[in-house]
């Protein structure tokens, strides 16, 4: 009489937070253990599979992995699987995207009993990065997801800010046009003082100067604006200066009367409030 093996049991999709300091120089980086817990790092350590915003970088974050907390196989030998670039421009759930239509191939490890890592470029995968999709995915299969402890940028941003933290949303990015991008900064404004809603966003670093003027240009004097970035940095990475600020929170006519000297190289987290 034959008997029928046990189900394999699936492997967990884990998502792995990385240091605020990506395309940063290396004397900025802060070490990582000071950023990661010990946990994290020992779980990203032994991982064989991965899901990535971008192989390259991911590779050298278990380089620096290695350093505290030695790899489980040579990072030559791990399986990174790169999301498609479609998902990192569009995103994960723009219209005429269908997240759970995605490959499968993603998440097979998981079905044959392997753990995967889910990484991007910086802070929280699928946070304001691509990776939804593949959470969403895990959830449709029956794959455990667990979410790692780490830095996420929009919430070192807003708890730094002094603005609502009880009422807020995330809008991404604004538009490049100036009379586009006008018309939307009045928006957010009139939502946060109508309503007390904090409204977040971000810009690529080589549009933050322009975000800035556009804002202290365009929004009340009374209404709060705030600006965050390089927050675990161990320095200010291009003007590193005992009077560079990360970060201002103020009245736009605050901002207007006594500008602050802001680092705008690296990737900010811009806030609207009340």
């Amino acid at each position: 009489m034959s008997t029928l093996a046990p189900p394999q049991s699936k492997g967990t999709l884990y998502l792995v937070p990385t240091p605020l300091d990506f395309g940063c120089p290396p004397e900025y980086q802060a070490p990582i253990q000071d950023t990661l817990p010990a946990r994290t790092l020992a779980i990203a350590a032994r991982l064989n599979y991965w899901v990535t915003e971008n192989a390259k970088s991911t590779r050298a974050f278990l380089k620096r992995v290695n350093t505290v907390h030695g790899l489980a196989q040579p990072i030559q030998t791990l399986s990174l699987t790169e999301l498609p670039r479609e998902i990192h421009k569009k995103g994960d759930h723009t219209p005429g995207h269908k997240p759970d239509s995605g490959p499968q191939i993603w998440l097979s490890p998981a079905l044959a009993g392997h753990d995967i890592g889910l990484i991007s470029e910086a802070g929280m995968p699928a946070i304001a990065d691509p990776g939804s999709s593949v959470v969403r995915n895990a959830h449709a299969l029956g794959i455990d997801v667990e979410v790692l402890v780490g830095p996420v940028s929009l919430m070192l941003a807003l708890a730094s800010s002094g603005l609502n933290g009880q009422h807020f949303a995330f809008v991404g990015y604004l538009p490049q046009d100036k009379q586009a991008r006008t018309v939307k900064l009045r928006e957010l404004e009139n939502q946060a003082l109508k309503t007390g809603q904090t409204q977040i966003f971000i810009e690529t670093p080589y549009r933050n100067e322009a975000m800035v003027q556009a804002a202290i240009s365009v929004l009340q004097p009374q209404t709060w604006f705030a600006v965050s970035g390089g927050l675990t940095l161990a320095s200010s990475p291009s003007q590193p200066t005992s009077t560079t600020k990360r970060q201002h929170s103020a009245p736009i006519r605050q901002w207007k009367s006594t500008p602050p000297h802001l680092d705008l190289a690296a990737p900010m987290v811009f806030m609207i409030g009340a």
